[in-house]
């Protein structure tokens, strides 16, 4: 027979469940009561805005199609090293993690300062570009420049770890069946990890769009929402702000929703195509 726990044990039990449920409520209400209060106060706002505002409707506009652009570049040069990080060990690998971890580290304004010594129209790449008649700073250009800085270490992270996930053991049987290591790797391990690398891809989507400080550093007109945000709040106040930060609000929701649905609906795996 088991022996009923004691009072002061239940008692003790409940308490714990009280004080967890009462910090839990706290962190939720400082996390959630600005947004919801943003929401209600200018959702209405932020959507007769992208009806009347030509100068909101384009900045959400860039701001969407730079993110964009960034995730894509970012997934390009990124997939290949988060894969070389999951599954190769060489001298210096924990440096070039450590390095990639950097900008998350740094503050974001200290980034465009960076970006703007070597991107600037007074170094040496910004004049090797300027022959070309390229520039960085003050363009389209400068702004996927920021968001790329920003954002990639979230997508590499995340990849790595979908690669790490699957097992190598898979791309070795499939080497031993005849495939050549990149067609195991096209077959196999890209299949297995494509939800991961998915979500990592949305994740640095939404971290590109919600960038200020690298951009307004960087480049200041055109205006991401973000910076249009910012410049509304120093030139008219709190009221012509609200509508604008909500818009970037209800943008931020549409990856937000995407991941969740992705993780809510991963099994743990995909089937390997033939």
């Amino acid at each position: 027979m088991t022996s009923s726990p004691a009072p002061s044990d239940t008692i003790g039990r409940g308490v714990r469940r009280v004080l967890a449920a009462t910090f839990a409520s706290l962190l939720l209400v400082v996390l959630l009561l600005p947004v919801g209060a943003l929401l209600a106060r200018g959702g209405t706002g932020g959507v007769l805005g992208l009806l009347h505002d030509n100068e909101l409707r384009a900045s959400l506009a860039l701001t969407a199609i730079t993110a964009t652009l960034a995730t894509l570049v970012g997934v390009v040069l990124g997939t290949p090293l988060a894969y070389l990080l999951a599954r190769r060990s060489f001298r210096g690998r924990a440096l070039v993690a450590g390095a990639l971890d950097l900008p998350l580290l740094i503050p974001h304004p200290v980034a465009g300062i960076a970006l703007l010594l070597v991107f600037g129209r007074e170094s040496t790449i910004g004049q090797v570009l300027g022959t070309f008649g390229l520039r960085v700073v003050g363009s389209s250009a400068g702004i996927v420049l920021a968001m790329l800085f920003v954002s990639a270490p979230l997508f590499v992270s995340g990849a790595r770890e979908a690669f790490a996930r699957v097992d190598p053991r898979y791309e070795a049987v499939a080497q031993t069946l005849g495939d050549t290591p990149w067609r195991a790797l096209r077959r196999v391990t890209f299949p297995l990890a494509f939800r991961g690398l998915l979500a990592s891809a949305v994740v640095m989507w939404a971290r590109a769009v919600s960038e200020f400080g690298a951009i307004v550093i960087l480049v200041h007109t055109p205006r991401t929402v973000s910076v249009l945000s910012y410049d509304r709040f120093t030139t008219y106040g709190l009221n012509e702000v609200v509508p604008v930060a909500a818009a970037l609000v209800v943008l931020a929701l549409v990856p937000l929703v995407l991941l969740r649905a992705l993780r809510s609906d991963d099994t743990g795996g995909r089937s390997v195509t033939a």
